[in-house]
């Protein structure tokens, strides 16, 4: 008989254990009802932000929110690098919020971060002066990185690579300023620049304003085609890739 009435006597305390748990559970996963947003922004605005958070965080409540799921959705919006999230007592969520940081514009609509990431920026604006890389999917990296040695290389000789192009087979052109563009080709690109630098020290620098296209895709000497000219003076090679 004692021994029925300690076992009653579990049951009743495991109910009521599990009673008071969900009571608990209940209040403490009351809805959200305050959102704060930190970190450093310089190109999208606060409101920008809680316009594509609001619709993650509408219907979902404090302790049941499914944390890595909604910073991985937070994590999808355009201009926003890393994001962090936390609850706060007793009905808040924190975003911790890395803006992307645009380097490039890359393939017309879309942006470059520092490490050749490509991202959405519509509908924000983007910075002015950004140079206008393209290649094909998952070149970004490469193709900044290429620009970056181009721009060094071209430095002390006052040239600005404002355009880089990578075409699907392979070939690479780029713009020096806003006139002049030079067909780099596929191969032999080192020995290819170096001609190119010598022939704009040697004579082509004071005809750049003259100058539509270089072709840098022959063993020997280049080509140039000059505004008003349907055809480049070319050397006595055969162009290659």
């Amino acid at each position: 008989m004692a021994r029925r009435s300690s076992l009653i006597g579990l049951l009743l305390l495991a109910l009521l254990l599990g009673a008071g748990s969900r009571a608990l559970w209940l209040w403490l996963d009351r809805p959200i009802e305050r959102v704060s947003i930190r970190g450093e922004l310089h190109h999208v605005s606060a409101d920008y932000l809680r316009d594509r958070l609001a619709p993650l965080v509408q219907g979902k409540t404090w302790l049941s929110v499914d944390i890595d799921a909604m910073r991985d959705r937070a994590r999808e919006i355009g201009w926003l690098r890393e994001v962090r999230l936390h609850r706060e007592w007793p009905n808040a969520l924190r975003f911790e919020l890395e803006e992307q940081v645009p380097v490039a514009r890359w393939n017309d609509d879309r942006l470059l971060n520092t490490r050749g990431e490509p991202f959405a920026f519509a509908p924000v604006t983007p910075p002015e002066g950004l140079p206008d890389l393209s290649g094909p999917d998952g070149s970004g990296a490469e193709v900044l990185a290429y620009h970056d040695r181009l721009v060094s290389r071209f430095a002390d000789q006052g040239l600005d690579v404002r355009q880089l192009r990578l075409e699907p087979r392979g070939a690479w052109r780029f713009q020096l300023g806003d006139d002049v563009w030079v067909m780099l080709g596929r191969n032999h690109r080192p020995g290819r620049l170096e001609r190119f630098e010598a022939a704009w020290r040697r004579e082509l620098g004071e005809w750049a304003s003259h100058i539509r296209y270089i072709d840098l895709r022959y063993p020997n000497g280049v080509a140039v085609a000059w505004h008003g000219e349907t055809e480049p003076v070319e050397s006595d090679s055969t162009a290659e890739g």
